[in-house]
């Protein structure tokens, strides 16, 4: 199971933060600093997670979430908003997000989320591998 972490954030002292944290932690983690270049990073690197600011320069988190989907990109995705709201959080859901937390971040509340973000992604995986199986024989 890939413990790989893409952490997308206008904000560099957040960035910083949680790349720390998640390190110390056994991930392994990669920051950018807006959506394009997300959207490039994940062209070339496959993430367990991304962890998705929404408000950001140009491409905010919840376009550079369609365009992540629309590129058949499975990463689960963790939105983070300081501005959240509810209406905010189930557009993302509905556009495939696994999670939305918001800031400040709780350190603890995040490292959960993350480990369950990535075991529920590694779990339909498995579960897709095995329909496939299923329907080949």
């Amino acid at each position: 199971m890939s413990n790989s972490i893409l952490i997308v954030d206008d904000e560099r002292g957040i960035r910083d933060t949680l790349r720390g944290v998640l390190e110390d932690e056994g991930f392994d983690v990669e920051t950018v600093e807006s959506g394009e270049a997300c959207l490039k990073l994940v062209e070339e690197n496959n993430f367990a997670c991304i962890l998705l600011d929404i408000w950001l320069p140009n491409i905010d988190g919840l376009e550079t979430l369609k365009k992540l989907r629309e590129q058949r990109n499975d990463s689960a995705v963790v939105m983070i908003s300081g501005h959240g709201n509810i209406e905010t959080a189930v557009n993302a859901t509905k556009l495939g997000a696994f999670d939305f937390i918001e800031k400040p971040l709780s350190i603890e509340k995040t490292i959960l989320t993350v480990r369950n973000a990535i075991r529920t992604r590694h779990l339909e995986q498995v579960n897709q591998n095995l329909a496939e199986q299923l329907g080949q024989e």
